[in-house]
């Protein structure tokens, strides 16, 4: 349910609210079959809250309340017990912050923001003891984090030709972690995390824009990081230039140098010595920096149409490897629900992801809008072995098709009815192949030595939404009943793969099948 409130003619002051609940944990636990034993549940609250013009500036507040959680099993029930492997994982985030603007001069302003940020993710795992065939809990995680935000940004108009805007940033982070695991049943807990600290990141930026004449337009940049948990800092040029052939085209050429530091949880993976100490290996690495070039082309054939083509190549490098010879990059982080971090790693890896983009547009009008997006893309990695190999990420290519077309209904056409479609086909993502033969003799799941060198089956999703608007003149109320019937096809698009020790065999887990969504929202 979403509600806005009235606006006032005064100082333009106004608020705006949405409320959202998933029904797929809901259906699936009155026995309709949604095509997928990874039952996903979500629902997130958010707000924004606008003051208008005032004396100080503008005010704006905002914000956003979420949960989500996520059962895989491999059993149809859902359930985790009963000899059956899976995992229960779990996540919350809330924002809330609130942005000023304030009009300095005619040809400058300033925008500041401060806000808090929170996110927390719990998960389980849990393995079957073959001799017992009793479930029990392998692995358990708990990451949390608090940032606390602020930033400004002044903006000013140099003169007819140039635009500079400068900032800075600041996040003070605050974390909890805690991990543990062991490999049997009867084994104790190792204890990979126990972390309860903070640190700070600043990052400082300055944009020119500068146009020589009508057609060519320079883009200037730079951006400054320091990390105080190690004394990390990169320095990044950012340099782009537009031509336009005419009023219609215009050609396009960027190169970025970007660095990020690691997710924050790897640097407080921790290793107990053997006098009883904790030791920090990773606390000292240092950001995975990347240049990026692109160059494009952008055209505007007809009324309301866009097309836009773009080659780029990116190469990165200071990437976290193992010490020693093997296949980890901590490029791969992510691409599963497992915790995949290592210690003792070392800023030595590189990888490069390189493609074609193309993009064609039909804006808005007339009733309708359509949208054709595709990339064809390779992304390879190189760990310390030496080797390059697919990253987790290289599905190959992806193209997506949106349409939509709308109609006004009823005397006073104050009413609408729509239908939107969406289709999704992408390459099927790499994954490490499960060594069968491995696992069956050693109770537990064994990769095989050739990382990345499986793929899955190709995605394929088909969505079909309709909606029916009633604005109600009088009340100044608006109400839409839409039904979203999700994966029309009813597709079976993999989501993960795991061995079963029960019945010594790989498991697919696949992911939301057909499911139709009633979604109802009223705003006034």
């Amino acid at each position: 349910m979403t509600t806005e409130g009235p606006i006032s003619k005064k100082n333009n002051s106004s608020y705006v609210a949405g409320y959202r609940y998933a029904l797929a944990g809901v259906a699936q636990a009155v026995g309709v079959d949604i095509g997928t034993t990874a039952t996903p549940s979500y629902q997130d609250l958010s707000f924004k809250v606008n003051s208008g013009n005032t004396r100080w500036g503008k005010f704006t507040t905002f914000g956003i309340l979420a949960t989500s959680d996520i059962n895989i099993s491999g059993d149809n029930a859902g359930s985790l017990f009963g000899g059956k492997d899976g995992n229960d994982l779990a996540s919350k985030i809330g924002i809330v912050g609130v942005n000023h603007f304030k009009q300095l001069t005619e040809k400058s302003y300033l925008s500041s923001i401060i806000g808090v940020n929170y996110s927390k993710m719990d998960q389980i795992n849990y393995a079957t003891d073959r001799a017992t065939e009793t479930s029990y809990e392998q692995e358990e995680s708990n990451v949390a984090k608090t940032g606390y935000n602020f930033g400004t940004t002044y903006n000013t108009k140099i003169n007819s030709k140039a635009f500079l805007k400068v900032g800075l940033q600041n996040e003070f982070m605050g974390l909890d972690l805690f991990y543990r695991t062991k490999r049997n049943i009867n084994d104790e807990w190792t204890q990979i995390w126990n972390y309860d600290s903070y640190t700070l990141l600043s990052q400082g930026f300055a944009h020119l824009k500068y146009s020589f004449n009508d057609r060519l337009t320079l883009n200037a940049g730079l951006h400054g990081q320091y990390f105080f948990l190690n004394e990390s800092k990169a320095v990044e040029p950012r340099l782009g230039l537009k031509y336009d052939l005419n009023t219609k085209s215009s050609l396009n050429f960027g190169y970025g140098l970007h660095a990020q530091m690691q997710p924050i949880n790897v640097y407080f993976l921790q290793t107990q010595n053997a006098d009883g100490t904790t030791s920090y290996n990773n606390e000292g690495l240092d950001f995975t920096k990347s240049h990026h070039f692109v160059v494009g082309y952008d055209v505007n054939p007809f009324k309301d149409w866009r097309i836009k083509a773009e080659l780029y190549y990116q190469y990165l490098y200071d990437v976290p490897v193992n010490t020693f010879s093997s296949s980890y990059s901590m490029l791969n982080t992510g691409a599963s629900f497992k915790t995949e971090l290592e210690d003792l790693l070392t800023n030595a890896g590189t990888g490069q992801n390189y493609g074609a983009e193309l993009t064609i547009e039909k804006f808005f009008s007339n009733g309708y809008y359509g949208l054709f997006t595709s990339s064809l893309y390779s992304s390879k990695y190189t760990g310390s072995d030496g080797v390059e190999r697919n990253t987790a990420f290289n599905g190959q290519y992806v193209y997506n098709f949106l349409a939509g077309r709308e109609w006004s209904i009823g005397k006073t056409k104050r009413n609408r009815f729509s239908i939107d479609f969406k289709l999704t086909n992408a390459g099927g993502r790499a994954y490490t192949p499960i060594d069968l033969t491995a696992s069956q003799a050693s109770g537990r799941e064994v990769l095989n030595s050739e990382a990345y060198s499986g793929f899955y089956d190709d995605y394929l999703r088909m969505d079909v939404k309709l909606n029916f608007t009633f604005n109600s003149k009088k009340r100044k109320l608006s109400q839409t009943l839409s039904l979203d019937v999700q994966n029309v096809t009813n597709n079976d698009n993999v989501f993960s793969q795991k061995y079963d020790n029960q019945s010594e065999s790989i498991r697919t887990t696949y992911q939301l099948g057909l499911f139709p969504n009633v979604v109802y929202k009223v705003q006034f």
